[in-house]
């Protein structure tokens, strides 16, 4: 039987980073992962809408889980920042009985929609490694990536109860896929930094020193890419890393992609894209 989710992408891969929409449905699909959009899901908020009012945050997060709630399945996100923005509010909720009363209060009103707080969010990751497993994945690859390859949590999803079974400050999971994808993991020390996603609409020059600094030391260990499993973090990396280098003056010629991109890659998808990404590795990459 099929792994069964709601589906949340994130708001950035309906905008700035498309290709993991187009991605991660023939993955899901040779995973056996049957999604059910969330058609009406707001976006996370990133972090952002928290900074000017947390309860609007909160409250439209937990719109969005109540959706999920509904339709019975457990959300799936290929999102690192998704997931880290739904769980903490997620926890909160479930942790004040009071704020779980007001915020349905607002849902009843206006969406006609009641959160119990019964809902998980999973990050496609942890659902690979968990529910899935290695080995059978390791049957799927048509395409071994054979590249050496820094994988990047982000700190969203490395909370302790949000990243599965995997340790909360030294993680393997991304680590033991990129092998079982047939690349080579590197260690390095950013992969669970920021990169200043908030940041870069108030405070860019220091969000372009963390992109900067992150992708460096990435380079230094010998990374011919980064794999990213936030879809926000790869977008800042991947669009502001020429602007960051010219800041910083720090080489940051690097390709920048989405987990979901390199499992469509290793399982036969997207061929043509696969023959366009090796060409972007020899042009950008050292």
């Amino acid at each position: 039987m099929p792994l069964k989710f709601t589906f949340h992408p994130g708001n950035v891969a309906h905008s700035g980073a498309p290709e993991v929409m187009d991605t991660i449905i023939p993955v899901c699909r040779t995973l056996g992962i049957e999604l059910f959009p969330l058609e009406d899901a707001t976006s996370c908020g990133a972090g952002i809408i928290r900074q000017a009012n947390d309860l609007l945050q909160i409250t439209l997060n937990a719109r969005t889980m109540a959706l999920a709630e509904s339709l019975g399945y457990d959300i799936l996100t290929p999102c690192a920042a998704t997931l880290g923005n739904l769980n903490e509010d997620l926890t909160k909720l479930r942790n004040d009985p009071l704020l779980l009363a007001k915020v349905n209060d607002v849902l009843k009103r206006t969406s006609n929609l009641e959160l119990k707080g019964e809902i998980n969010i999973r990050h496609i990751l942890h659902v690979m490694v968990e529910d899935i497993g290695l080995e059978k994945i390791e049957k799927m690859v048509k395409n071994p990536m054979q590249f050496k390859i820094a994988g990047y949590y982000g700190p969203n999803m490395q909370q302790l109860g949000f990243c599965g079974d995997d340790d909360v400050y030294d993680p393997i999971y991304l680590e033991e896929l990129i092998l079982t994808l047939g690349g080579t993991p590197i260690e390095w020390n950013s992969r669970t930094v920021s990169v200043g996603v908030p940041g870069i609409y108030s405070e860019e020059e220091t969000a372009l020193q963390q992109i900067a600094s992150t992708i460096s030391d990435a380079k230094s260990q010998g990374a011919q890419m980064i794999v990213s499993s936030c879809t926000l973090s790869h977008t800042m990396m991947d669009i502001y890393q020429g602007k960051a280098s010219r800041i910083t003056g720090i080489a940051t010629n690097l390709p920048i992609i989405h987990l979901s991109e390199i499992l469509s890659f290793a399982f036969g998808h997207h061929n043509s894209r696969l023959a366009q990404f090796r060409t972007r590795l020899a042009v950008i990459g050292d």
